[in-house]
């Protein structure tokens, strides 16, 4: 498929990163000076603009589930600015680059779910022998008050839904149907082997059982488009034997998705639209370059598979970890518009590919993979790509970029 980048460059433009300390007696609520500023790739001379740029760990939500508030104006993220340097849920506008901070005390800032139809973030506090509990968190209160330095008390922007049982932990995170009346969770136990999915009423925090599964609870994803549809994984921290699940929420049609073979390596799946699933089939071994591989779409309706693109495979040099150099896609996302797919690779460049034609573009190059991956985004209206880059600081840390579409791409 064709390959094409982008002309070079490398320019900084530069803002202000005073650091301007809050009077407020709690945290939530807390602003922080403006960090944005832009660059131009060397590589490929495409715009990047940097919305956090302190030397802060500031890491994006996982690709998986939103990023953006449902009114479009905040990028949700967490980070260990917080006092004491505890992970906390932060907030940065995208026109002003301002930050405000969501959260303080024993949050599970791991898992964030931004609701779509609604300013609201859940996440879940506690834990650690304490019984979990799922909270709602109303943000325009909370930015109109920040705004005015007029803050409440914490407790006056959260709603208690429910408590998870004792007898659980939470195990692959946890994620909002299409409706947003039920929250999914996935959970685990202390024995090793066991896995299943919770789902809590929203409303009333009800809990009740959905699907339980001989194997470790991943990546649990609701179809953001049909409501009680729910994508999940068998977690292992590398090569499952039957990675990606499909299951209803009453735990009927439970089922493989994409049935893999032992040469292939199925990793990163998420939801595009109402009946397409995308994910990486890994090349990073030479023994799995006997098949396909690349950034692949599947049609869960269908099973019918398709796949998108694939780039950077070559050469037979192992680094670090054993994995081979030029190793193709890792992690990927579509767009909700489905004109076009994304990926990351292992040496942090990022691939636009226009799904009509299969043409891919080098957006960006160089984020590497230290001290996480990109794990990159599209916005709700498709127009840019969000990612987590440790470009700025030699890898040290992690600052929270977006990346327009070039005009003239696809059309």
């Amino acid at each position: 498929m064709p390959t094409k980048s982008l002309s070079t460059g490398g320019v900084f433009v530069a803002a202000s990163m005073l650091f301007v300390p809050s009077a407020l007696a709690s945290d939530v609520g807390k602003r922080f000076p403006p960090e944005m500023r832009t660059f131009v790739d060397a590589t490929t001379g495409v715009t990047v603009t940097a919305l956090t740029t302190g030397t802060f760990n500031d890491a994006k939500i996982y690709q998986t589930h939103p990023q953006w508030t449902s009114d479009g104006q905040y990028v949700i993220f967490r980070s260990n600015r917080a006092a004491g340097g505890r992970s906390q849920a932060f907030a940065v506008r995208e026109a002003t680059g301002d930050i405000v901070q969501l959260t303080e005390g024993a949050t599970n800032t791991g898992s964030l779910n931004v609701a779509r139809k609604s300013n609201k973030l859940y996440f879940f506090r506690g834990g650690m022998g304490v019984p979990a509990q799922l909270i709602e968190l109303n943000l325009d209160p909370l930015f109109a008050d920040s705004q005015a330095g007029k803050m409440k008390e914490p407790a006056s922007y959260e709603r208690a839904v429910g408590t998870m049982p004792a007898d659980l932990r939470e195990s692959g995170g946890f994620t909002l149907d299409a409706d947003e009346t039920v929250a999914y969770i996935g959970v685990g136990k202390a024995q090793p082997g066991w896995g299943g999915i919770r789902k809590m009423d929203l409303r009333t925090g009800a809990v009740s059982t959905v699907v339980d599964v001989p194997f470790q609870m991943g990546h649990i994803q609701a179809n953001p488009y049909v409501p009680g549809e729910i994508l999940y994984c068998h977690e292992t921290g590398g090569d499952a034997p039957q990675r990606m699940w499909i299951t209803r929420s009453d735990g009927t049609g439970n089922r493989p998705l994409y049935k893999e073979t032992p040469d292939e390596w199925v990793t990163h799946e998420a939801w595009v639209d109402k009946d397409h699933v995308y994910f990486v089939i890994m090349a990073h071994e030479l023994r799995l370059r006997t098949k396909p591989t690349g950034l692949v779409s599947i049609n869960v309706r269908t099973d019918e598979v398709r796949v998108l693109g694939q780039v950077d495979v070559k050469g037979t040099v192992r680094g670090r970890d054993g994995l081979v150099s030029g190793q193709g896609f890792w992690h990927c996302n579509g767009s909700p518009d489905g004109k076009w797919a994304v990926g990351d690779t292992f040496a942090g460049n990022i691939y636009l590919i226009y799904v009509p034609t299969g043409e891919i573009t080098l957006l960006t190059a160089g984020h590497k993979d230290a001290p996480d991956h990109p794990h990159p985004s599209f916005s709700p209206d498709s127009r840019k790509i969000l990612i987590e880059s440790g470009l700025l600081h030699n890898f040290a840390n992690l600052n929270l970029m977006t990346i327009a579409i070039p005009f003239g791409l696809g059309r």
